[in-house]
């Protein structure tokens, strides 16, 4: 879930960035410390909205940077169990696939795509024995997030499943309200 926050910081100003207009020092100290930085609270930083206040400069003996008691706004994106995301297939292996959700990749287990038989095909896909459908690369699905460990950004794992209803590859769930269509306009005409 994305989220944008407001948030209160001593942010250090680094002598290299003296030159520069402050807000635009302070926008560049809050970058460096906070885009990228995955929080147990608020999840992964992502980007920078507004500088909202910036307080006083305080220097502190010993450290040549100053620094400012700083308010400002930032959007950060937490996953959160249970929630539907959508995201596009990023790679396909012998185990399951990887979806892009927002700036970070989740599992969906091959024994989460869906309610069939599912193998790994050596052209790159997951195919369902029964269904015959598939799955690839570059595909757009609709899943749900069902476990979450994100203790640092290379070790974060986040897993996902897409057998339940409403779920799945978002060329099934059309298919699937197309046919419902169908069967209520032949409902309608009885």
């Amino acid at each position: 879930m994305y989220k944008r926050l407001v948030i209160k910081d001593r942010i250090r100003v680094d002598p290299k960035l003296f030159k520069e207009k402050l807000d635009e020092a302070i926008m560049d100290a809050i970058e460096s410390t906070y885009i990228g930085l995955l929080s147990s609270k608020y999840g992964l930083f992502l980007g920078i909205v507004d500088v909202k206040e910036i307080g006083q400069g305080e220097i502190i003996p010993g450290d040549g940077g100053i620094f400012y008691e700083t308010i400002f706004e930032i959007i950060s994106y937490k996953p959160v169990l249970q929630e539907i995301v959508e995201g596009e297939i990023r790679e396909i292996t012998e185990f399951g696939a990887f979806v892009r959700i927002g700036p970070i990749d989740g599992l969906v287990h091959i024994s989460q795509v869906m309610d069939d038989f599912v193998s790994y095909s050596k052209t790159g896909s997951l195919q369902g024995r029964e269904s015959k459908r598939s799955l690839k690369a570059g595909d757009k699905v609709r899943a749900r997030v069902v476990a979450i460990s994100m203790k640092s950004l290379q070790t974060s794992k986040i897993s996902l499943t897409m057998r339940q209803v409403g779920l799945g590859k978002i060329e099934w769930l059309n298919e699937k309200k197309k046919t419902k269509k169908k069967e209520t306009k032949k409902e309608e005409k009885k």
